[in-house]
């Protein structure tokens, strides 16, 4: 529907998807927690806040979003304070706007966390799909800040993590699979980047990967890496792709960390904090939260690993909202907030 609609000049794919994911309101508990919309250093953001009094200060969650409306159920069952960021959207806001709002939130977050009733010392930062990304890139960034507070685990629900292969496992099982088809997915990263649509062809082959770049990312990104069990609806190894210099030159953007956080180096890696990982089998980016799960693991980091053998994409979306919510998502829902009442 999306591409007809852009086809026909009527509106883009990617306004339609956003009028999909948040035309929807906002899951709201009113009777149980207290929710202001506020401003963190010119960030909007939503912060929920249990209603039932804590004998002392909470965890704290930074949530950034990349489709799900469950912000206020993540708040009441861990009993934490969540704080869902109001990041500005591409392609209105280019890249890497959304990156630095979450970024600056989290900051903010970090810094005045004791205002909220939050334990600086407790605070998990969180994302889904898009939102994942730019999770595990904020957490990559802070492993650095001195002047803050070490995060206590990030979250990342079935994430995109890297645009160097698109041709792993999950790429070639799950291309079709609703919600997330395996085109969507570049032709929503381009827009993020601002990059014509016409990158996409070579993108998919692999032609924007220099050599030098393929050998030192193969370590990481190896279908090698990835457990024989989930090669067993099907992967095929691609042939080599002619590279394209001229095509590098315009998809560089691709290979930044806050893109592609997959790509980060070890010593950024082996910093990061006790971290939950959710794949869906039927997803296209499944093997990135796999490839991520093994070199955090590699690095010596905590990772609770939670795998929906009949999930999807969105899995977690509409959760709460009746005979369209999934019972997969529910279970993801409870796994993600067990880990968090652990901490």
């Amino acid at each position: 529907m999306g591409r007809i609609l852009e086809k026909l000049g009527i509106c883009k794919e990617v306004y339609l998807i956003r009028t999909f994911l948040y035309g929807i309101p906002p899951w709201k508990d009113n009777a149980n927690l207290f929710i202001e919309d506020l401003k963190f250093a010119k960030v909007s953001v939503r912060v929920y806040h249990p209603k039932v009094p804590s004998a002392g200060r909470r965890r704290g969650v930074l949530y950034l979003h990349g489709g799900i409306g469950q912000i206020g159920s993540i708040s009441k069952k861990s009993n934490s304070v969540v704080v869902c960021v109001g990041y500005r959207l591409a392609p209105e806001h280019p890249y890497p706007t959304q990156f630095l709002d979450c970024l600056t939130a989290t900051v903010h977050f970090m810094t005045t966390a004791e205002d909220y009733g939050v334990d600086p010392t407790r605070i998990i930062i969180c994302g889904d799909s898009s939102g994942g990304t730019l999770a595990a890139a904020v957490c990559q960034t802070l492993v650095s800040r001195t002047d803050l507070p070490k995060a206590r685990a990030q979250i990342l629900l079935y994430p995109f993590l890297q645009a160097v292969d698109f041709n792993l496992p999950s790429y070639q099982q799950n291309g079709s699979v609703p919600f997330l088809l395996k085109k969507r997915t570049i032709t929503l990263g381009m827009q993020y980047l601002s990059q014509d649509l016409s990158l996409m062809k070579g993108i998919l082959e692999g032609s924007h990967v220099p050599e030098d770049l393929k050998l030192k990312f193969s370590k990481w990104l190896s279908p090698d890496n990835i457990p024989m069990e989930f090669k067993i609806r099907g992967y095929k190894p691609p042939a080599s792709a002619t590279y394209s210099e001229e095509l590098y030159t315009l998809a560089k953007q691709v290979f930044e960390t806050t893109f592609s956080p997959l790509l980060a180096e070890d010593a950024i890696v082996r910093q990061l904090p006790e971290t939950f990982i959710l794949t869906c089998e039927y997803d296209v980016i499944r093997d990135d939260g796999l490839l991520y799960k093994k070199r955090l693991e590699d690095n010596g980091i905590p990772v609770t690993w939670y795998h929906l053998e009949d999930g999807f994409h969105g899995a977690l979306f509409l959760i709460d909202y009746g005979y369209i919510s999934f019972p997969c998502g529910k279970r993801a829902m409870e796994n993600v907030v067990n880990f968090i009442k652990d901490l």
